[in-house]
């Protein structure tokens, strides 16, 4: 793998931005959705979503497959990186420790969130009208819903911060002032998408979705 780190790199970076990246920007409309929308519109969200043609292989190639390269080349990257932020003290540095644990973070939640919810779908234990139902199971347990705060902190985090990362390697932002700017912008987003995952966390934990909406059951 060392002959090759150059290549193995800029894909598990290009796969971050397209097509994880953009995954996670879907994901959190659609989630974000539950507390805008409320549940029947977060339902239609879903729907709509798995109604495309093709949503199997588009999620195996565009979604699954690449998270998991990205996934376990980042845990690769994370094992071998020299992490020293109490050395050198520079702020980069420890945006560079994070990256890496907020990495590890998301992946192990990926894993548990994945398989609480799209997994008992495909094995049929709940219905893709049910997953609001099912969400709202999940994170009435205070130590649940503590997990999912770290989590989605944690996925935003590494998301902006990747994004920062990816102008940089990518020779996008170059100059000092670029990458300054670029930093105060990318922070602004993980606060953003921080907070709007919270929100949605917090209306799947009300008790509109407690049950299926009415729409939903005739």
């Amino acid at each position: 793998m060392k002959g090759n780190s150059y290549f193995y790199r800029k894909l598990h970076s290009l796969l971050g931005v397209i097509p994880v990246g953009a995954f996670l920007v879907e994901h959190l409309y659609t989630n974000y959705s539950a507390y805008h929308e409320g549940h029947e519109g977060f339902i239609s969200k879903v729907e709509w979503l798995n109604s495309l043609p093709l949503v199997f292989f588009m999620e195996l190639f565009g979604i699954w497959l690449p998270i998991l390269y990205h996934g376990v080349y980042g845990l690769y990257v994370a094992y071998t990186a020299r992490n020293n932020p109490k050395q050198y003290g520079y702020f980069r540095n420890w945006m560079f420790t994070l990256q890496r644990v907020t990495g590890v973070i998301t992946l192990l939640f990926i894993v548990w969130h994945v398989f609480e919810t799209r997994v008992q779908v495909a094995l049929g234990n709940v219905a893709h009208d049910e997953l609001g139902v099912r969400m709202h199971e999940i994170i009435s347990q205070p130590w649940a819903f503590a997990i999912y705060i770290i989590a989605v902190v944690s996925v935003s985090f590494h998301f902006a911060n990747g994004m920062w990362s990816f102008l940089v390697s990518w020779g996008i932002t170059i100059g000092p002032r670029s990458q300054r700017i670029s930093g105060y912008v990318w922070m602004g987003v993980f606060v953003v998408m921080s907070v709007m995952f919270i929100l949605a966390l917090t209306a799947f934990a009300g008790m509109d979705f407690s049950q299926r909406p009415m729409t939903a059951l005739l």
